[in-house]
């Protein structure tokens, strides 16, 4: 197919420059680069993520499913025996 693109003076010189290095045809480096651009923009099927899991050592009978509350609780109570001190 026959088709007229302008090209930036930049990569027009790269392409030169490619098809110099290849010994091969102004129009073959063209092609090359335009596909080497949809090989490295095609969606790739992504490896799945596997997450791995650790002990964290928890004591029995703490409950972690509500660690925010628990955080929450033991700032609060220490805020407190800051402000404690300072009277």
């Amino acid at each position: 197919m026959r088709t007229t693109v302008t090209l930036e003076p930049d990569v027009a010189a790269r392409i030169r420059e490619i098809a110099r290095e290849r010994r091969i045809s102004f129009k073959s480096a063209i092609n090359e680069a335009i596909r080497a651009g949809f090989e490295a923009t095609s969606p790739r099927v992504p490896h799945r993520y596997r997450e791995t899991t650790r002990d964290l050592g928890v004591r029995p009978g703490i409950d972690l499913t509500k660690a925010l509350a628990l955080a929450a609780d033991l700032e609060d109570e220490q805020a407190m025996r800051e402000l404690e001190l300072r009277k």
